[in-house]
């Protein structure tokens, strides 16, 4: 974690489920970027078939958007995952951890039955904080 971001409050039941924190607080001085779903499709257009494909764009997009507005993953606090096929979580999950490394944000991961566009089969969703 960042040290804008304040220790991770732990209860132990995201050490029971994956990679995350069951908790995160933030400082008030804090500058916030609000990441909107963003699928695994390419700036130019071109959206991977596989789920592998996906997960790998939409974590490089939003990467650059944390990189455009001078954070990066440790400023992470808060992430949903929306995938549309429960067994997808398995690659899911090891290309989140590659693109995570040791970042642990607060997480919610949902199977839905669809996103906005059919051939989509994840978005991420989330939420940074940084110094001001």
């Amino acid at each position: 974690m960042s040290a804008t971001v304040n220790a991770i409050v732990d209860i132990g039941i995201s050490r029971q489920i994956g990679k995350y924190s069951d908790a995160v607080e933030v400082p008030r001085n804090a500058r916030w970027l609000f990441i909107s779903g963003t699928p695994g499709l390419t700036p130019e257009g071109i959206l991977p078939k596989t789920l592998e494909g996906q997960a790998e764009q939409a974590w490089k997009n939003v990467l650059d958007l944390l990189r455009d507005a001078g954070m990066g993953p440790e400023h992470l606090v808060k992430i949903a995952q929306y995938l549309v096929r429960a067994e997808d979580i398995p690659v899911y999950g090891t290309v989140r951890a590659r693109m995570l490394g040791n970042c642990r944000p607060a997480s919610m991961l949902l199977i839905v039955p669809a996103l906005v566009k059919p051939d989509f089969l994840i978005e991420v969703e989330a939420y940074a904080a940084a110094p001001q």
